[in-house]
């Protein structure tokens, strides 16, 4: 292939509408859906998971060595008599022995999680790759790019701390106090008690903003993928916006999506924020140390614990906030996780193209529509009964009004799509019973929206032809009419586009000719690559676009009728059928559909002319 398709209305509409805030019960479904998509994606990392949690356990038992020493080496201290020097040595040693293997299994811990996320990030982009390089062409007109973006990136980023980092921290927040936990109820079951005693007013407070939590994270979700989507379309429209002048509407998608996400994100976050912060208060480290420390008095004075043994147990309590606020964190972390997962999942299930079980080989380049029906939702008719041959060698233009189902019909050629009905062929052989990397070997598309690779321009050119010497890359591009502009960059053919590489539309859309003269595909699709150029660029495409016409099967997505006059047969869709077949005089003389719309064109060009007159 050539270029990658532009979109028509009927193919991937724009504008989006809000949609209705999913319900709980709706978000608890999702929940659950996202739970298994997460526990399915992380299978091949569990056992790694499993081996850094143990580790984990172990390190954080040895953190607590420096609270038992504190209360050993005080009692020793306070101790009537002559201090037991032996003693306080073995409880130094002890201490240091232990945190030397806190930081030893700590960090092997780590460095487990770490070497098995490597490994399932691996796993997930090289899952994602081979799906996506299976599925129909057609499969990126209706996702945005921005949904491949987020889950490549965005999505996997989530999954990275849950594997890499999630499972040891949380392990060593809730490990920690447990064991601080345990050791004082073996000084002291009342010291215990007051140690966690502040802890049921944070859990009734989280209670109550977890409520509906669910369901305003799925919203949330949502909104982040429209605003996502919507600025990748408004960078991938800058173009039509430059040539239409059309920067106030380009953009009211990105802005309505930004600002109702903002707005619902406001409405959720404000409220919570103010039972976050009356939540906190009571497991605040000021406010533990006074409860421990108040309560400790009593029980100093009633003479059942000692003054070290209070100390002790008021650093252990201190330690609770921490750790609860980092499995707290964790659960926040894992729910982003599993909505990412969701997504991955997703992506990973998108339909692939079937490949043909016994591929045959088209034996030209005629190409036909047998009774071709098609619908992209299943209920919407987008084509219905076409049926039309384009002869070897000759030049076939489809016209019509916008959504009447140009461009769908010219990608069916090349398997965008598979049909609902009838068929496609391709030199007698219907194109689903084509092997893809043959098909894409005899179909090229030149296309209005260009897309070029973050690679070098020679590399973009012999996209088709990988092993294509420099001199036919350079040959290509002489007769694309870029060689020169090619030259004259910093490091001509090896500059690499959207680096030293910084070309204008009109050129970009050269670069794209010169990689379809040098695939020299038997049959072309030319979605005209005009539509948006300034006049010199125009001229010099239209100059290039002359060198791939001869000899080609040409099916030509006309825009600007007087482009097609002298084409072998105008075809004029409307409404998903064929509404009149013909050439130009043939179809002026029957006075149709085709007469009426070059009678619009004729109007519309001399008003440009009186315009430019005026103007000058």
């Amino acid at each position: 292939m050539t270029a990658t398709v532009s979109t028509e209305p009927e193919l991937a509409p724009t504008v989006r509408e809000k949609e209705p805030p999913p319900t709980e019960e709706a978000a608890r479904a999702e929940a659950r859906a996202s739970s298994r998509a997460l526990s399915d994606l992380l299978a091949p990392a569990r056992p790694s998971i499993t081996t850094g949690v143990i580790l984990q356990v172990f390190g954080s038992i040895a953190t607590i060595a420096p609270y038992v020493a504190i209360a050993e080496l005080g009692k020793t201290f306070l101790a009537d008599g002559e201090v037991d020097r032996a003693r306080v040595w073995w409880i130094s040693a002890a201490v240091v022995v232990a945190l030397l293997a806190r930081t030893l299994l700590s960090g092997a811990a780590l460095s487990v999680t770490h070497f098995a996320d490597a490994r399932l990030q691996g796993i997930i982009r090289t899952r994602i790759v081979q799906r996506l390089g299976r599925v129909p062409l057609g499969w990126f007109t209706r996702n945005s790019s921005g949904l491949v973006r987020k889950a490549t990136q965005n999505d996997i980023n989530d999954i990275h701390y849950l594997v890499a980092h999630g499972a040891v921290e949380t392990t060593a927040a809730i490990t920690v106090p447990l064991a601080g936990l345990a050791y004082l109820f073996v000084l002291d079951w009342r010291l215990a008690l007051v140690g966690i005693a502040t802890i049921p007013f944070y859990l009734v407070a989280y209670a109550v903003m977890a409520r509906g939590m669910t369901a305003k994270m799925l919203e949330m979700n949502q909104g982040i993928a429209r605003v996502s989507a919507t600025i990748v379309e408004f960078v991938s429209g800058i173009s039509v916006v430059k040539t239409f002048g059309q920067a106030g509407r380009a953009h009211a998608a990105y802005r309505t999506a930004a600002t109702q996400f903002g707005d619902a994100y406001g409405a959720w976050v404000r409220p919570m924020l103010r039972t976050d912060a009356l939540a906190t208060i009571p497991i605040s480290a000021p406010a533990v140390l006074l409860v421990n420390l108040a309560f400790g008095t009593w029980f100093v004075r009633e003479g059942w614990v000692s003054v070290v043994d209070v100390v002790t147990a008021a650093l252990v309590a201190m330690s609770l906030p921490a750790a609860i606020m980092t499995v707290s964190f964790g659960m926040q972390a894992r729910r982003e996780a599993a909505a990412a997962a969701k997504r991955i999942t997703d992506l990973l299930a998108a339909p692939m193209l079937p490949e043909p079980a016994d591929p045959r080989v088209p034996t030209s380049a005629q190409v036909r529509f047998d009774g071709v029906g098609f619908s992209y939702d299943g209920r919407h008719k987008v084509l219905q009964d076409v049926s039309l041959t384009l002869p070897v060698g000759t030049v076939t233009a489809l016209v019509g009004p916008s959504g009447s189902g140009k461009s769908t019909l010219a990608t069916l050629v090349a398997r965008f799509h598979d049909v609902d009905e009838g068929s496609v062929s391709l030199g007698g052989v219907d194109v689903r019973n084509i092997a893809t990397g043959q098909l894409y070997q005899q179909v090229g598309f030149v296309l209005q929206d260009v897309q070029l690779v973050h690679a070098t321009i020679a590399d973009n050119i012999r996209l088709a032809r990988p092993h294509a010497t420099l001199d036919q890359v350079r040959h290509a591009a002489r007769l694309a009419q870029i060689d020169d502009r090619v030259l004259a960059l910093p490091r001509g053919y090896d500059s690499v586009v959207g680096d030293d590489a910084l070309l204008s539309g009109g050129e970009a859309q050269r670069v794209s000719i010169a990689r379809a003269i040098l695939a020299d595909p038997p049959v072309l699709v030319l979605d005209e690559a005009t539509a948006f150029a300034d006049p010199e660029s125009e001229s010099r495409i239209q100059t290039a676009l002359a060198q791939l016409v001869g000899g080609r099967t040409l099916l030509v997505i006309a825009h600007r009728l007087a482009s097609i006059v002298s084409a072998d047969q105008i075809v004029v869709l409307d409404r998903g059928r064929i509404a009149e077949t013909g050439t130009h005089e043939e179809l002026l003389a029957a006075d149709g559909v085709y007469a009426r719309m070059w009678r619009a064109h004729q109007g519309q060009a001399h008003s440009a002319g009186a315009a430019e007159g005026d103007a000058r």
